[in-house]
């Protein structure tokens, strides 16, 4: 493969000293209020007869993409799973919902509801205090217990001082684990031609990877809300294996396999054309690299015409090329941007929608000067340290798309269909100076949610995950997860990812395809916003799980039914497209 190329006679320190970071840009900040402890200095209605002893404050709450924000909503800290008990059954008697709170790194409205009214709200702080991390392995079977506000990267950092990992990973490890369960986070591993699983790994969703889970739960006998521990061959554990918020979980464990190593290498020289062909085309093409080494991701910026491509692939012995890397989050240029990305990024915020073709040249001559500039463009190391590679802070973006599901011969196809329409639809709009979308197209791929590779006896695979296998289509092995994504309140977004979503629930049907939400992102767009459609709420979702005959959807909406019947685990939203059987 050739190396990539430079991009520009940028020198490395000027590089490194132009950092900025684009979350400081004008109309792209929220400042958040701090943390009011319960009493005479608090602006909200006391809670009534609150659990003594249980820290209460007033806390700011603002989702990832900052369209979500709160000022002031009760927050408790849960300093046990007793605690989280005591909460449910007092939210029960005062009328409350509870709503368990991560990093609030997320766009949907799973854990609140824009608009809505949140002075009946407790949001449950699981960062502070629920976060233990315990890794056992007997040499057959290897296991994390953590508790729900552990990070991703404190759990696979304890995994590898014990020789042990997980195939697939989210770029951020600054995650909860319960809150990337909830939504069944996934990454971007995808096994090569001929390539089987290590035992313990899997090539779907982490939410696979579960072999038990404390769940709080309505205890119909006492009347109460209780703590209950589901193993993963519980009937009806496949409900909360991805639960969507519909129940709390406060602590989980899950099977890890041996560690291994990997080389990630960058190229930024491909033209889409190429890189995206149709299937069986020549050259240097996703369906090639993806046959080569399955772990393929492309970020292709807008009006440009050479995607970052990164393959990462399972590499035993360091290839002389290749730089060690001893830690995560090695490209420096994701993190902090400088002056020529956030000048047109500061006019594109500002409503010059016409730099957006500046703006999309200028992400990518950072990529590709940054991964020269900082020797980032060939590494290797432990996975962990080269799965991870987005930090909390990078640039504020929504996102449209989502997961789908098909056979592995499909691969290149979905891709180019998806690259098509794409660059046909933003030409188009750019010819009337319409520039809806200002950040990437992301593609990749991982495995669907094999139940075989489970180690412990097993109900089946999660019920709501976007990576749920279809029971009729064997062969539908493949998810490919494709989004876009732009700067909060670019004119004409929403419309054009409305357009994009119903395009992609049409073309990939029948007996091609199936497409599904990715959770955490936006889906069910009207022309002004997401998660407003109320066709793609409550009849395209359910009629996708449904598909095949799996019934799945509506057995996970029955169980959380029967586990809170009282709805203490919902808000609004999810009152409305997961409505009571």
């Amino acid at each position: 493969m050739d190396r990539p190329s430079s991009a520009g006679s940028v020198s490395r320190r000027g590089f490194l000293a132009a950092g900025v970071g684009a979350a400081a840009l004008a109309g792209l900040t929220w400042s958040p209020a701090g943390a009011v402890p319960w009493g005479p200095q608090s602006t909200l209605a006391p809670p009534p007869d609150f659990p003594a002893g249980i820290p209460l404050s007033q806390q700011a709450y603002a989702n990832w993409s900052k369209e979500i924000v709160l000022d002031h909503v009760w927050t408790a800290t849960a300093r046990s799973s007793d605690d989280v008990v005591t909460l449910a059954n007092w939210a029960h008697r005062n009328g409350y919902t509870v709503r368990a709170r991560g990093t609030m790194h997320g766009w949907s409205p799973l854990t609140v509801v824009p608009g809505a009214p949140v002075d009946r709200v407790l949001l449950v702080d699981t960062m502070v205090h629920l976060n233990s991390v315990e890794v056992h392995s007997d040499g057959e079977q290897s296991v994390v217990t953590a508790g729900a506000g552990a990070s991703i990267e404190s759990i696979l950092t304890a995994l590898q001082d014990h020789g042990l990992g997980w195939a697939n990973s989210p770029a951020i490890g600054d995650l909860s684990i319960a809150g990337a369960l909830a939504i069944g986070a996934h990454g971007a591993t995808y096994p090569a031609a001929g390539e089987t699983i290590t035992p313990g790994q899997s090539f779907g969703s982490l939410s696979n990877l579960i072999t038990a889970m404390a769940v709080v739960v309505w205890d119909s006998s006492s009347g109460s809300y209780t703590l209950r521990e589901f193993a993963r061959s519980d009937v009806e554990s496949t409900a909360f294996l991805t639960h969507l918020g519909r129940t709390f979980v406060t602590s989980v464990t899950l099977q890890a396999g041996e560690n291994y190593r990997l080389r990630c290498q960058s190229f930024t020289d491909i033209p889409w054309q190429e890189l995206f062909a149709p299937p069986g085309s020549p050259g240097r093409t996703y369906e090639s690299f993806v046959e080569a080494s399955g772990r393929v991701e492309a970020i292709w910026f807008p009006f440009t015409s050479t995607p970052w491509l990164k393959i990462w692939t399972p590499t035993l012995v360091k290839p002389p090329e290749s730089r060690e890397v001893h830690g995560p989050y090695n490209y420096f240029f994701s993190d902090a941007l400088p002056e020529a990305v956030t000048t047109p990024l500061g006019m594109v915020a500002k409503g010059l929608q016409a730099a957006t073709p500046l703006f999309g040249a200028s992400q990518f001559g950072a990529v590709a000067a940054g991964l020269v500039l900082t020797d980032t463009d060939d590494l290797w190391g432990w996975s962990k340290d080269v799965l991870f590679y987005l930090r909390h802070t990078t640039v504020r973006v929504v996102a449209g798309g989502g997961a789908v599901i098909t056979k592995r011969s499909n691969i290149a196809r979905v891709i180019h269909e998806m690259t098509t329409w794409l660059n046909e639809r933003m030409t188009h709009l750019a010819s009337m100076g319409q520039y809806p979308v200002n950040m990437p197209f992301e593609v990749r791929l991982c495995g669907v949610d094999d139940n075989g590779e489970v180690l412990v006896d097993s109900a089946g695979v999660p019920d709501l995950s976007a990576v749920r296998p279809r029971s009729d289509r064997d062969d539908w092995d493949t998810a490919i997860w494709m989004n876009v994504v732009s700067i909060p309140g670019t004119p004409g977004l929403p419309a054009f990812l409305r357009d994009m979503e119903r395009w992609m629930v049409a073309n990939y049907s029948g007996d091609y395809a199936t497409f599904r939400p990715e959770w955490s992102k936006g889906w069910a767009f009207t022309n002004d916003a997401a998660y407003q459609d109320d066709e793609f709420l409550t009849r395209t979702i359910p009629v996708t799980f449904r598909a095949g005959g799996d019934g799945n959807w509506d057995a996970a909406l029955a169980t959380f039914d029967k586990y809170d019947p009282h709805r203490v685990f919902s808000n609004t939203f999810i009152d409305r497209f997961m409505p009571s059987a």
